[in-house]
C-alpha cells in the first residue's frame, strides 16, 4: 500500500471515529459492530450471576433442581413467579449503575439494556407487559429520568411488549442503600399504588439492582391485589 493511501485510510479512520464513535462502556476502546456498547473481553469478564435462585436470585453456592427455591423463599414465600438477573452487583456493573443513576451518565442505559434483551429467552413465555419499576415524582423531578425506565426502553423494542403506565409510587421512601431487610419493608409498606388496573396477566417488572427483593416484593403484591395473576422481575444485578 503506498504512503499516502495509508495516510488516506488512517485520516478517514480518525473522521469516522470522531463523527460515529462506537466504544465500549467499560473499556472505551472500539468495539466491534456486532458488540455493540460492550467489547467481547469486557463482556466475558463482568461478574456475571451463575448459580441462583429461580424466585428470587438470591445466588446460591449450587444449582437448585427445578422446583427448589433458596431457604429465605421457603421461610417467605415471595408473590413472584421468576426473577431473572444476569449479573451480579460487583465491579465494573455497581460503577455504571451508579454513574448511570446518580451521575446521570445515560449512555450506560443502552448497554445495559443489550444485557437484559440477551436474557429474554429465559423470561417466562406467558409475559404481556413491561413495568419499570416507578420512582416517586420528586426524585425522578430532580433525577431529571427513571433508570428502570431507561433501561426498559431497549427491552420494549426488543420483546414488542406494551409497557405499564397507571403506577405509581406515592410515598418518597428514603434511600434504601445500606438499610437492613427490615427497614426496606417498613418504608415500602404501602408505597406503590395502582391507578388504573392493568388488563395484563402476567407483568415484568424491570429495575436496575435487586437488593433484598423488598421492592418487587411489595409491588408485586400491589399488582396482584389490583388484578394481575402474576409477576415477575428482570433486573441487571443482584446484591449478594
Amino acid at each position: 500500500m503506498r504512503a499516502w493511501q495509508k495516510l488516506a485510510r488512517r485520516a478517514m479512520r480518525q473522521l469516522d471515529n470522531s463523527i460515529m464513535p462506537l466504544r465500549c462502556v467499560f473499556c472505551g476502546t472500539r468495539s466491534r459492530r456486532q458488540e455493540r456498547s460492550i467489547c467481547r473481553a469486557c463482556r466475558r469478564d463482568l461478574p456475571w450471576l451463575v448459580n441462583a435462585c429461580a424466585r428470587c436470585a438470591e445466588p446460591v453456592a449450587v444449582t437448585l433442581p427445578k422446583g427448589v427455591h433458596c431457604a429465605a423463599c421457603q421461610k417467605r414465600p415471595p408473590p413472584l413467579t421468576a426473577t431473572i438477573v444476569p449479573l451480579l452487583y460487583e465491579f465494573p456493573v455497581d460503577a455504571a449503575l451508579k454513574a448511570l443513576k446518580f451521575g446521570r451518565k445515560l449512555h450506560y442505559a443502552p448497554a445495559l439494556g443489550e444485557l437484559l434483551e440477551a436474557e429474554v429467552h429465559r423470561l417466562p413465555p406467558d409475559i404481556d407487559a413491561l413495568l419499570p419499576v416507578p420512582l416517586h415524582w420528586r426524585r425522578q423531578a430532580f433525577r431529571g429520568f427513571n433508570q428502570a425506565a431507561e433501561l426498559c426502553r431497549p427491552l420494549a423494542g426488543c420483546c414488542g411488549l406494551p409497557v405499564l403506565s397507571g403506577v405509581i409510587r406515592r410515598r418518597a421512601t428514603p434511600f434504601q442503600s445500606g438499610l437492613p431487610a427490615s427497614q426496606r419493608r417498613k418504608n415500602l409498606q404501602q408505597a406503590f399504588v395502582v391507578r388504573k388496573a392493568p388488563v395484563s396477566r402476567h407483568v415484568l417488572l424491570v429495575d436496575d439492582v435487586v437488593t433484598t427483593g423488598e421492592t418487587s416484593r411489595q409491588l408485586a403484591a400491589v399488582l396482584i391485589r389490583g388484578g394481575v395473576e402474576k409477576v415477575s422481575v428482570l433486573a441487571v444485578a443482584r446484591a449478594a
